[in-house]
C-alpha cells in the first residue's frame, strides 16, 4: 500500500526500507522509460510549431523524431543525460516516498481524517513531491540541458557540465525552472497519489475478490492511469519549466531551430501563448503522455513490489529468531 495505512501488511516497515523501496523503483522505472524523456524534452523546446506541413521544424512527429535523433545521434542519444536522471530518480523516490508516508502517517493519528482518504492523499502527495523537488532540481536542470544538446556536445559529461554551469552562469542555474517546477509538481503528484488509490478502488468495485489475479497488475494499470489523467491536467507547467531551464545554453541548441530567450515564468508563459498558440503549450504531450502511463505505472509497480519483498525478508528473519 502506497502510504500510511494500518491494514497494511506493510505498514511495519522502517524508514530506512521506505526509502530503499523507493529509491529501487525510482532506479529500474528510470532506466525504462529514459527514451520516452528524451523525445519529451526535444518536443518541449521546440519553438516552431510540430508539423510535416512546417520546413522549420525537425521534429513534427513522433516516429520522425525517433528515427531524426537514430539516424543523427545514434541509439545511445535516446539516454543522454541518463546519470543526471537517475540520481534524480533515485534521490526523488526515496524523499517522495518517505515524506507520504510521514504526512499520511502523521494525518492519520494526528487528526480525525482517514489517512487513505482522496483529498489527504492529494495534499500529502503534493506537499511530499515538493520537498523531493526542492532536493532534486539541480540534478533536473543537468539532466535536462544535457538531454537537450545535439552533436557535438557542449558538455561531455556531468562533472564537465556541474563546473561549465557553475563558472558561466552561477550557482543559481541549477534551479531554473523552480517555480513552475513547484507549481506544477504539487497538483501533478498530488493527483498521481489520489487517482492511484481512486482507481485501485475501482479496480476493486469493477473485478470482484473472487475473480482477482495478482495485485501487480492492479498496481501498474492504476499507476498508468493515474499518471495520465495527471500528465494532462498540468502538462503546460512542466512545458515552461524545460523551456526555463535551457536558458543560457542558447549555442547547444541552434541545430534544432529557433531559439527563444524568456526573463521568467510569466513572461515564457505570454511569449509561448502569443507565438506559438494554445497547442503550443502543449508541445510533446504525446511521448509525454507515454512516458507518464509507463512512469507512474511501473513507480507505484515496483515500489509495492519492493515494499512487499522487504516485509518478506524482515518476516522471515523473525521467523528464524523464533525458531532459534
Amino acid at each position: 500500500m502506497v502510504g500510511y495505512d494500518p491494514d497494511s501488511e506493510c505498514s511495519s516497515l522502517s524508514t530506512v526500507e521506505i526509502a530503499a523501496a523507493g529509491s529501487a523503483s525510482g532506479l529500474v522505472t528510470r532506466a525504462m522509460i529514459g527514451p520516452f524523456d528524451v523525445l519529451k524534452i526535444r518536443f518541449q523546446l521546440q519553438i516552431e510549431q510540430i508539423s510535416s506541413r512546417n520546413p522549420r521544424a525537425k521534429y513534427h512527429g513522433l516516429w520522425q523524431a525517433i528515427w531524426v535523433i537514430f539516424r543523427e545521434e545514434g541509439l545511445t542519444a535516446f539516454w543522454k543525460g541518463h546519470v543526471p536522471a537517475q540520481l534524480l530518480s533515485v534521490t526523488y523516490g526515496a524523499v517522495q516516498f518517505v515524506s507520504f508516508e510521514f504526512l499520511t502517517k502523521l494525518v492519520h493519528h494526528g487528526t480525525a481524517y482517514d489517512a487513505r482518504d482522496f483529498t489527504v492523499h492529494f495534499v500529502c502527495g503534493g506537499l511530499s513531491a515538493c520537498a523531493a523537488t526542492v532536493t532534486v532540481q539541480p540534478l533536473d536542470t543537468l539532466r535536462t540541458r544535457m538531454a537537450a544538446q545535439g552533436e557535438p556536445k557542449i558538455y561531455r559529461n556531468l562533472r564537465h557540465a556541474v563546473a561549465s554551469m557553475y563558472q558561466k552562469e552561477g550557482p543559481q542555474t541549477f534551479y531554473r525552472g523552480l517555480s513552475p517546477t513547484i507549481i506544477a509538481i504539487v497538483p501533478y503528484a498530488g493527483f498521481q497519489f489520489s487517482f492511484y488509490g481512486l482507481m485501485k478502488k475501482l479496480y476493486d468495485w469493477i473485478i470482484p475478490n473472487e475473480e482477482k489475479k495478482g495485485g501487480n497488475i492492479k498496481n501498474f494499470l492504476c499507476g498508468s492511469c493515474a499518471g495520465v489523467l495527471s500528465k494532462t491536467l498540468t502538462y503546460p507547467c512542466d512545458l515552461f519549466k524545460k523551456r526555463l531551464q535551457v536558458g543560457g545554453f542558447e549555442e547547444a541548441r541552434t541545430a534544432f531551430g529557433q531559439v527563444q530567450s524568456y526573463t521568467g515564468l510569466v513572461d515564457c508563459a505570454l511569449q509561448v501563448t502569443r507565438d506559438e498558440g494554445v497547442r503550443g503549450l502543449f508541445k510533446g504531450l504525446s511521448p509525454s503522455l507515454l512516458k507518464a502511463a509507463f512512469s507512474t505505472g511501473f513507480t507505484f509497480f515496483w515500489y509495492e513490489l519492493f515494499c512487499s519483498f522487504l516485509r518478506s525478508l524482515k518476516d522471515s528473519d523473525g521467523a528464524k529468531k523464533q525458531d532459534s
